[in-house]
């Protein structure tokens, strides 16, 4: 399926990465953004390796492995990637697809672009990437 910008910017807005990117912003993020399907049991992203894309979910299921566990299942609206992509080390997971899954991918190349080109999305999503440290940063405090 070929979805338009529009609908690829409504789908990358369902996750959580990017609350507060204006309209704006998520159309600059659509433009850059490439439909990729994986069929079951595809390995997604390998644990260990530097990644040079960034994906969210918009159909099918995969599951979070970090040394040989699985972590998390995650689904549509969830992403995985970001770390690797913003700071250029290596995966801390491997992404299983489950069944057949249907992502849409930044490049690391065109993501960083984005965050130079358009400042308002570099700090909605840096706000995001604190509020989720600060989550799990509290949740280990309990």
């Amino acid at each position: 399926m070929t979805l338009s910008r529009d609908r690829k910017a409504a789908l990358l807005a369902t996750a959580r990465l990017f609350d507060g990117v204006d309209p704006d912003g998520m159309d600059r993020i659509a433009a850059v953004a490439v439909e990729v399907d994986f069929p079951a049991d595809h390995v997604i992203a390998r644990q260990g390796e530097i990644g040079t894309g960034f994906f969210v979910v918009i159909s099918g299921a995969a599951r979070v492995v970090r040394a040989g566990a699985t972590v998390a299942t995650i689904g549509p609206g969830d992403f995985f990637g970001e770390l690797s992509v913003l700071d250029g080390r290596p995966r801390v997971a491997q992404v299983i697809a489950d069944a057949p899954t249907t992502c849409l991918a930044l490049a690391s190349w065109d993501f960083e672009a984005v965050l130079l080109e358009e400042p308002r999305v570099t700090l909605a999503i840096l706000r995001a990437m604190a509020t989720r440290l600060r989550d799990l940063t509290e949740a280990e405090r309990h």
